[in-house]
């Protein structure tokens, strides 16, 4: 099993120019102890197993499977709740960054994150991040299933509405 180590960014979409990417569906399973995870990207599928989170940091088991097999887990395995989202990969400063445009009962939200080989690796963030959400787990991807953006309360969206025009998260 291998490490991820992460870090979460919300976007400020008016200073980042996105073309194509993968449309990507996922829904969750219950694992004891765990976070359970089918997804489907653009032609591939997979299922993934993380463990709880140690700061930026967690256990994480992913293997791909054949597409028709996710259709069949994501209805018979998963809960209803589904993350859907296109996400981009972009380049800045020798590292890959994905970007996640959400749609559905997330829309509005844009989040980047960077994959780390060290939890104190040192980044340099593009000018396109806002506020730094890498702990805060609303904004985890099984709790977004959970718990969609558009479901939380009005002040709590419209501080995130206002990060990602580049204001601060906590004014």
């Amino acid at each position: 099993m291998g490490m991820e180590i992460e870090r979460r960014f919300l976007v400020v979409p008016d200073r980042i120019r996105l073309r194509g990417g993968t449309r990507i569906v996922q829904a969750y399973f219950p694992v004891r102890g765990a976070t359970g995870r089918v997804r489907v990207a653009g032609r591939r599928a997979f299922l993934t197993v993380k463990g709880p989170p140690r700061g930026i940091a967690r256990r994480e088991w992913e293997h791909p499977i054949p597409r028709d097999l996710a259709g069949v887990l994501l209805r018979s395995l998963c809960t209803p709740d589904r993350i859907v989202k296109t996400r981009h990969r972009v380049q800045h400063a020798g590292k890959t960054w994905e970007v996640d445009v959400f749609a559905g009962k997330n829309r509005g939200l844009v989040l980047a994150e960077v994959e780390l080989k060290r939890a104190d690796e040192a980044v340099r963030l593009p000018p396109w991040l806002s506020a730094e959400v890498s702990t805060d787990r609303r904004f985890t991807n099984s709790s977004l299933a959970r718990t969609p953006f558009l479901s939380w309360p009005a002040r709590e969206r419209r501080l995130v509405g206002a990060a990602m025009r580049g204001a601060d998260l906590h004014s």
